[in-house]
């Protein structure tokens, strides 16, 4: 299953990279798109949920490292809630 890393910028300026077993973020995110937190983070839930299943079916297990990123990016998401306009950008992917 070919892993990919996708390279997000907070609205802090911060850029952080995250972890996905499956390419399919690239269903759910296109670099240099910006997104609402919300929208970013209900997006990378699905994503990685999904990911996460598509190892299950092949493997027979589900991917801790996918839920563990989903996870981290939930953390992370909470400081900027509650911000008004606060976006994350996907900066890119990479193999």
């Amino acid at each position: 299953m070919p892993e990919m890393i996708f390279r997000v910028r907070w609205p802090d300026g911060r850029e952080t990279d995250c972890y996905s077993p499956s390419l399919v973020i690239r269903d759910y995110f296109t670099p240099g798109q910006d997104y609402s937190v919300r929208e970013f983070l209900a997006k990378a839930d699905t994503a990685l949920t999904e990911a996460s299943e598509r190892v299950r079916a092949r493997y027979g297990f589900a991917c801790s490292r996918a839920l563990g990123q989903r996870d981290a990016i939930q953390q992370a998401s909470a400081a900027f809630l509650n911000q008004s306009g606060a976006q994350v950008r996907i900066l890119s992917f990479s193999l």
